[in-house]
């Protein structure tokens, strides 16, 4: 990577730091940088022996939550979409912060020119805020997301030094991913804790969701179905996993299993599309999709672990070797309490 790439990377790194402590300074004394939880997830196609396609993700993630009067307010991130939160008090609310990279690269990491129908080598290097009202039956979310895609994420330095590392096949064609372009996204969803057991094992989540902006605009709905123990502590916790910067969590010793279906409609996506103002490689997709989710999320003291194998879209029509190196993938999140 050359000095000018370095910069441009670094600046953008400094501007999402400086925004996050801006974004505090500017609100009253009652809404401070006071982090209850941090985590952190990893997104690898290897836990299902893949290596291509959403080949990567890794999230560092920060949260602020609170309860009756020491709820967080809303980030300032979020403020175009504050009209829609409804106007009543809620039960507990969190400000979740997150910084992450993405990596997608084509079947076949050996080559250094793709074949123009091979999913586009690309890089996202991204900071997302997302906001949760939380009541005793439904949960609300507002979120957005701010980042680069292109050269300047570090992409391709940082697979090939993995790469080197481990003894994997070298990632030749990362001179054709996208261009450097600027992203975003706004997120509003809901979900509805519908249905719960007598014996509270159990539990049936619904949820509604849609997205905007260049990094992907999408309508969707979802189900999951959950059980363990301590269910209502963690509910709300399976809005964070379409942001994909971590997996439902359980807390305070809960522990639960849980699948999850999720229908929805995809308008535009920049992994797929290419580059958003200039020309760029880019693959045709089905745009109705149909994900699978199951997982595993077990917390104990003050700590708390999230395993997960997804499928982002059983519908998808092309060869089922390219649709597992696209669409299918583990995740692991590991949450700790700071106090």
């Amino acid at each position: 990577m050359n000095a000018k790439m370095k910069a441009y990377q670094y600046s953008v790194l400094m501007l999402m730091a400086l925004s996050m402590n801006t974004s505090h300074a500017e609100t009253d004394s009652s809404w401070d940088w006071d982090m209850d939880w941090v985590s952190g997830t990893l997104d690898n196609d290897l836990f299902l022996g893949n290596d291509n396609g959403y080949t990567n993700g890794v999230f560092i993630s920060a949260y602020d939550t609170g309860i009756a009067e020491h709820q967080p307010a809303p980030s300032h991130f979020v403020w175009p979409l504050l009209w829609s939160l409804p106007e009543k008090s809620v039960n507990a609310a969190v400000n979740a912060y997150s910084v992450g990279q993405v990596m997608m690269t084509p079947d076949d990491i050996t080559v250094e020119v793709p074949a123009e129908n091979q999913l586009p080598y690309s890089g996202l290097l991204f900071f997302s805020t997302t906001y949760l009202a939380i009541d005793d039956e439904h949960a609300d979310k507002l979120a957005s997301t701010f980042g680069i895609i292109g050269p300047a994420t570090g992409a391709k330095a940082a697979q090939k030094t993995v790469h080197k590392l481990i003894g994997s096949d070298d990632p030749k064609g990362w001179d054709t991913q996208l261009k450097n372009e600027f992203v975003f996204q706004f997120s509003r969803g809901r979900l509805w804790r519908t249905w719960v057991s007598d014996n509270q094992h159990y539990d049936l989540l619904l949820s509604s969701e849609a997205g905007l902006g260049t990094l992907s605009s999408y309508a969707e709905t979802g189900m999951v179905v959950r059980y363990g123990r301590g269910l209502n502590r963690s509910y709300a916790s399976a809005l964070l996993n379409n942001s994909r910067t971590t997996n439902p969590v359980a807390i305070d010793n809960g522990w639960y299993v849980y699948a999850g279906v999720t229908a929805g409609y995809t308008f535009n996506q920049i992994y797929t599309d290419g580059n958003t103002y200039r020309d760029s490689r880019s693959i045709d997709y089905d745009h109705e999709r149909l994900g699978v989710t199951a997982g595993l999320a077990y917390s104990w003291q003050r700590f708390s672990i999230t395993l997960a194998l997804s499928d982002a879209n059983i519908l998808d029509t092309r060869s089922e070797e390219e649709l597992e190196d696209l669409t299918q993938y583990g995740s692991l999140s590991i949450a700790w309490k700071l106090k």
